[in-house]
């Protein structure tokens, strides 16, 4: 059997169908191999550098790793077995030492020194791209401990093979602890309050589990969608319970994991000459530091808790009215707010018939990108993703050329991980000649058999979100594509998928996807008006709970090795030690991510980095503020917008890719007005 990853006929779209766990192992264990082969003849060279025998190589030797890793984390993300976790679970410690012997190999660390020494003297003629590139990539070599001595190289080594692994097991954990913590429900009166096609889906559930009655499955945040409907107040305990819980025990436990993460990347950071983690990571940002990060981090969660403990008051009063002689506690925010929300604002219940998810995606979230960047979708019966929920589209450009592929996986399955997200399973490249092939994943509830999938507005504006992601790797327009598209930096990189989320409440647009599954009514003109009214209802609540989860991320990845936790039972109280020092521990409102279930920064890549939603915000308000000035939804603005954002990537240095289409640094009082009631 060949070791090589099989393909489809078009575009590099693997072969999903022919990928067994034995075969993916072998396609990435031959494309590791292909890779170091390619990396060690440039080392070994001693011709004079040039951009094509060092950059160009380099790139070339990457491709099949690329797409080989690329490929099985995708499956392994969305639709997981015990066998595929146990393959990754092998593979983590390789992948570790394999890039260890990529940053630690001095050959190459001279080669590409030498490479940009030579361009610094005239020697060679190297483009914007070329030196980012060899200024990124020697960066990378410093930050990866190219200069420690032997020994202190050895125990790094260890460090990242360990550090692999845990995150791998972790993101099983995960898996696991949530879907055990599922509330199970014996008797239809405890439903009190849902929808119909909420109990036939918590039915669904529990039959597809071999179970009785109902389930009440959880997603990943700490906040679940049930709580704003549930009518009793014992259910809506036992659910927010079942929620804040996951991780402490049983088969999905997550201290033990969580406490040795923590303090190898601590003490990581500091072989590497950081103060912290958290110090690491800022180095690769936007931000450069901590200190730059911290203020804006400070300010917003002021705001925050200030507008939450108001609207508490304002809760707990209504809550009385509501409920008279219960007391008002965290598993009832959500409950009430919905009551207050139906009096003046918009309630899912009212929105939900009119947001159909076929006729959101396509008559809204593509048409979006169509008025804006001329693009249109279409499908690709002849192509097959990786499951059959998946369905493959060719992107084309406004004259027909094709641009790439986009690969949608919106059903919630067990096998799956929670949230949402975009992937690159092929980055375009100039270089290569590659055309890009993004994945959409969400996690909507599937519909019984020719019935509507009615989402909620949150659900909306992930769709809108997710899909700006992928417009960033469809878009991208660079040489290189270790630095295509989203392979920019994580503080950045939310931007332009925030901005997209901008044109889902476009008046005319709204109007246009927005329309009753059973009737074709487009939405009534009140209920968008009330939609845009309540868009700062539950502002405190929204932003506290992020804020919270931001600074919870910071206090684990600041903290001095001898400050972290040493066993797991000591995992919640330094949390809410942190929570309380940071000043953001309001009761009633905790963060989105417990430290137990913190998917993004114990196995999600945003360790020490979830600020980056934040900071992003800043350029994402400033963008809208340059659209609305510029007539917003339109081809002009948009193709500004492609041209001087979306195609550079991580190419080039984002801020002066951002400056060139704003003119200026952005203004964090976009962000701050934005967010103030």
């Amino acid at each position: 059997m060949s070791s090589a990853l099989p393909e489809q006929a078009h575009f590099h779209l693997p072969d999903f169908g022919s990928l067994d766990p034995q075969r993916f192992g072998e396609a990435v264990r031959a494309a590791l191999a292909t890779q170091r082969q390619g990396l060690d003849e440039i080392g070994e060279a001693v011709a004079p550098p040039t951009e094509d025998s060092v950059i160009g190589a380099w790139e070339r030797a990457g491709v099949a790793q690329r797409r080989a890793c690329a490929a099985l984390f995708t499956v392994r993300d969305a639709d997981t077995t015990a066998e595929l976790d146990a393959l990754c679970d092998e593979l983590a410690p390789e992948l570790a030492a394999h890039d260890d012997s990529i940053w630690l190999d001095a050959r190459l660390y001279e080669r590409v020194r030498a490479t940009q020494e030579a361009a610094d003297k005239g020697a060679l003629n190297l483009d914007a791209q070329a030196r980012w590139w060899l200024a990124e990539v020697l960066r990378e070599f410093a930050r990866h401990g190219v200069q420690l001595d032997a020994p202190h190289q050895e125990r790094l080594r260890q460090l990242n093979a360990t550090i692999a692994s845990l995150e791998s097991t972790f993101s099983q954990l995960l898996v696991t602890g949530r879907n055990a913590a599922a509330v199970p429900i014996e008797s239809e009166d405890e439903l009190a309050g849902l929808s119909e096609e909420q109990k036939d889906r918590a039915r669904r559930a529990a039959q597809a589990r071999g179970r009785q009655g109902w389930l009440l499955e959880l997603v990943n945040t700490t906040n679940q969608d049930w709580l704003a409907a549930l009518d009793r107040q014992d259910v809506r305990q036992r659910v927010f319970e079942a929620s804040v819980s996951r991780g402490a025990t049983g088969a999905g436990a997550t201290g033990a994991s969580v406490v040795r993460l923590a303090r190898l990347r601590a003490e990581r950071a500091t072989l590497l000459g950081f103060d912290s983690h958290a110090a690491y990571v800022a180095s690769a940002g936007c931000a450069k530091t901590v200190e730059a990060l911290q203020p804006l981090l400070d300010r917003f969660s002021e705001l925050a808790v200030r507008q939450a403990r108001a609207d508490a008051q304002r809760y707990e009063r209504a809550f009385a009215q509501c409920a008279p002689g219960l007391d008002f506690r965290p598993w009832d925010w959500a409950w009430v707010a919905a009551k207050l929300r139906a009096e003046d604002a918009v309630d899912d219940g009212e929105l939900r018939p009119y947001l159909e998810f076929h006729r959101v995606l396509h008559e809204g979230v593509f048409e979006a990108a169509r008025r804006l960047y001329g693009i249109t979708v279409h499908p690709r019966g002849d192509l097959h993703g990786y499951t059959p929920d998946t369905s493959v589209h060719e992107v084309r450009e406004e004259d027909g050329t094709v641009l790439g592929l986009l690969v949608i996986d919106p059903w919630a399955r067990p096998s799956k991980q929670g949230g949402a997200w975009m992937t690159d399973l092929v980055a375009r490249s100039q270089l290569l000649g590659d055309l890009p092939v993004v994945t959409l994943n969400t996690n909507i509830a599937r519909p019984r058999k020719g019935e509507p999938a009615l989402l909620s507005w949150d659900q909306v504006i992930t769709c809108f979100h997710e899909f700006g992601h992928c417009l960033h790797g469809l878009f991208a327009d660079s040489r290189y594509p270790s630095m295509s598209g989203t392979n920019a930096p994580t503080d950045y990189v939310e931007f332009p998928s925030q901005v997209n989320e901008h044109w889902a409440l476009d008046r005319d647009l709204i109007s246009h996807y927005a329309r009753h599954w059973n009737t074709g009514e487009a939405i009534p003109g009140e209920l968008i008006d009330r939609l845009e009214r309540g868009r700062l209802a539950d502002i405190g609540f929204e932003d506290l709970e992020t804020a919270a989860a931001m600074q919870l991320d910071q206090a684990w990845h600041s903290a001095p090795l001898d400050e972290l936790p040493t066993e797991p039972l000591q995992v919640d109280d330094f949390e809410a030690r942190a929570l309380a020092a940071r000043k953001v521990d309001v009761e009633l409102v905790p963060p989105r991510y417990r430290t137990r279930y913190f998917s993004h920064i114990w196995a999600g890549g945003y360790d020490a980095a979830y600020y980056a939603y934040l900071w992003a915000e800043v350029f994402d308000a400033d963008a809208c503020a340059w659209f609305d000035a510029n007539g917003g939804l339109n081809r002009q603005a948009g193709e500004r917008f492609r041209r001087e954002v979306l195609a550079p990537g991580g190419s080039v240095d984002v801020m002066e890719t951002y400056r060139a289409f704003r003119g200026a640094d952005p203004d964090v009082e976009h962000l701050i007005a934005r967010h103030c009631r």
